[in-house]
């Protein structure tokens, strides 16, 4: 395999107006402070959802998303999903461009007959009242953004394992 194809990305999601939904910012944030491998793209996205699409449709190995994302756990709970594109909807007509899912960017770059490599969301469980405006980020997610930070280079490391 050569280096191009080993190539990964590493996407920061999330609006920083909105409490924990800056949490993939943030993490990128850090992750830019740090050293990783040449073969990783780190990109905050923000709320750039076409800009997202764009970039999944290019050869990643591995692409490794993050964001805040409920899925019932106590507020600042780390998760790792693997995305299974044969699972994910193609239906694009909601996708909108301020309010970013990771699921409808993935649908749209699906629709648009790409297949991209791995997928991976490391997402963080948000407090109840995620869109406070300008509320920064809440106690227990601010407190897991270093060790998402760490996460997510270990993903990089590892590769294919989690």
């Amino acid at each position: 395999m050569t280096l191009t194809s080993k190539r990964i990305l590493a996407a920061g999601i999330g609006n920083i107006f909105f409490g924990d939904d800056a949490f993939g910012c943030e993490v990128a944030g850090r992750l830019s402070q740090r050293k990783l491998p040449p073969e990783v793209t780190l990109v905050d996205f923000g709320i750039r959802g076409f800009d997202l699409a764009d970039a999944l449709s290019e050869d990643y190995e591995l692409s490794i998303l993050i964001d805040a994302t409920r899925r019932g756990g106590a507020p600042g709970t780390l998760y790792v999903i693997e995305v299974d594109l044969n699972e994910v909807e193609t239906e694009t007509s909601s996708l909108d461009t301020h309010a970013m899912n990771p699921l409808s960017v993935l649908a749209l770059v699906k629709s648009m007959g790409r297949r991209p490599g791995r997928i991976l969301i490391v997402g963080c469980e948000p407090s109840p009242i995620l869109e406070q405006e300008d509320s920064g980020l809440s106690e227990p997610v601010a407190a897991m953004v270093d060790k998402a930070v760490e996460l997510v280079e270990s993903l990089i490391t590892n590769r294919m394992r989690f």
